[in-house]
């Protein structure tokens, strides 16, 4: 790499001079990609957070690390958010993976290279499995693993093709690398839930293999401003490596199945009633349950409605259902007046069908434990009734219901009936008895849902607002 990055991690001044070379090119690619939580506000500039060279001096082509600070504007005043990227160098980009590009730099230590997203070149996406399976350090990235899992070099890697939030390698179908595209310090909890689980003996939930960190700030090279909180809180997590379930098949994809050949799907949704309440179970018993008395849901019921009116602001569509939906939560807060307390533990925190996985046994698993990452992270990790997991998967079931016309919500009521049951028959709570907390958290999670069609997926928009038309009529409430 020119002197802009150096072989040890370091980023000295002149690493801002990548800028100059990537800035032009990611102002057009970045917001196109899934991952990128700025949608619809512009981008004003970057700032390199990091950069290190994964491959020796020389190397063909060339793997940069980059951790690299977006600068937008919102309503509120200017934000930033701190991608990861991995930019493959090459002098000219083969055919195969044309689509991979990000583009030509005219200006910089780049210029004349071609650079291109380095996880579709199976040459370099190696780089990350062997650094993983060796336990390397470049720098500032730290990669680590457990020692209970044997991982083999040489398997194949291919990128997984349902991108949402994140990216995901498949390595010879044995084992997925979830990379975290949108990096936030602190304890992340798709790393810190499956850990945790596995110290439990959970089954439900596939253990972590590997993992890699970037201690940014360890020795003062970092620009980002989260870099304080990340040196108080541990090292940034950008990536975990687990057992890829081969021969799963996906929840969503499993209802939607049943719904085109007009069959049931009672059946799966009571076993993954019983393997959610199971997970449950296991997370409470490693990390300690939290009581939540007045002034706690009291908080929760204002955080809900705060979510309701800044919603209703971004989606006009929404703005009609505001009062009836207001009501969820006001009937929440009410409950905090009384005698009433409930016991808050971590959770999923974005469960539904996609996050879902079925063995040919029968058997469900659990993945995807970061929870909803438009939220910050400090609140994706608070303990949560479990009923906020509940009412992710009944969402689940009527999203699944409304991918066929004409719609019955028959198929939906039965899921969602079966689903707790199961769940009751391990926990021992039928969520359908705390009908104002799951009403609430139906509502919340709806209202999330308009706000993310509205953002991401605008034809999708119809199908949240169905259930919020629903939800805001509190006399026709679902069993």
């Amino acid at each position: 790499m020119p002197e802009a990055v150096t072989r040890d991690g370091r980023t000295p001044a002149r690493s801002q001079e990548l800028i100059a070379s990537l800035g032009p090119l990611l102002l057009t690619w970045l917001p196109r990609q899934r991952w990128f939580a700025g949608k619809g506000r512009p981008v004003n500039g970057f700032t390199v957070v990091s950069a290190t060279e994964l491959l020796p001096p020389g190397a063909v082509p060339r793997l940069l690390h980059v951790l690299v600070r977006a600068e937008q504007s919102s309503p509120t005043g200017p934000t930033a958010d701190c991608y990861q990227l991995l930019v493959g160098v090459r002098r000219t980009l083969p055919p195969s993976l044309a689509p991979a590009l990000i583009g030509r730099p005219e200006r910089g230590p780049l210029r004349g290279a071609t650079v291109y997203d380095a996880l579709y070149d199976p040459r370099l996406a190696d780089v990350l499995l062997e650094a993983l399976r060796m336990r390397a350090r470049v720098g500032e990235l730290r990669f680590e693993r457990t020692g209970a899992t044997e991982i083999p070099s040489g398997l194949v890697p291919r990128v997984l093709g349902a991108e949402q939030s994140n990216s995901s390698l498949v390595y010879g179908d044995t084992f997925i690398l979830k990379l975290f595209r949108r990096i936030v310090p602190g304890t992340h909890p798709d790393l810190e839930l499956p850990l945790a689980l596995a110290t439990e003996g959970c089954r439900r939930v596939p253990p972590p293999a590997a993992w890699f960190c970037a201690d940014v700030g360890a020795r003062g090279t970092a620009v980002d401003e989260g870099t304080a909180s990340a040196r108080r809180e541990g090292a940034l997590v950008l990536g975990v490596l687990q057992p890829f379930l081969k021969s799963a098949d996906d929840g969503w994809e499993l209802a939607l199945d049943s719904l085109a050949r007009g069959g049931p799907f009672t059946p799966q949704a009571h076993a993954l009633g019983r393997a959610t309440a199971e997970v449950h179970g296991a997370l409470a018993r490693a990390l300690p349950p939290v009581s939540l008395g007045r002034a706690q849901i009291e908080a929760l019921s204002r955080s809900m409605a705060n979510r309701l009116d800044t919603t209703a602001r971004a989606v006009p569509a929404l703005r009609p259902y505001a009062d009836g939906l207001r009501t969820a939560f006001e009937a929440l807060g009410e409950l905090g007046t009384g005698q009433l307390s409930w016991t808050a533990q971590r959770v999923h925190g974005d469960l539904h069908l996609g996050q879902c996985l079925r063995a040919p046994d029968g058997e469900w698993s659990l993945i995807d434990f970061e929870g909803e990452p438009a939220r910050p992270l400090a609140e994706r990790r608070l303990p949560q009734p479990t009923v906020r997991d509940v009412a992710g998967m009944l969402r689940s079931f009527d999203y699944a219901a409304r991918q066929y016309r004409p719609w019955s919500p028959d198929w939906a009521d039965d899921c969602r009936a079966a689903y707790c049951t199961g769940y009751a028959e391990v926990s021992g709570r039928d969520p359908r008895h705390e009908p104002v907390l799951l009403r609430a958290y139906e509502t919340d999670k709806a209202v999330y849902e308009v706000l993310y069609e509205a953002r991401h997926r605008p034809d999708w928009l119809p199908v949240p607002l169905a259930a919020v038309a629903r939800l805001a009529t509190p006399s026709l409430p679902r069993p």
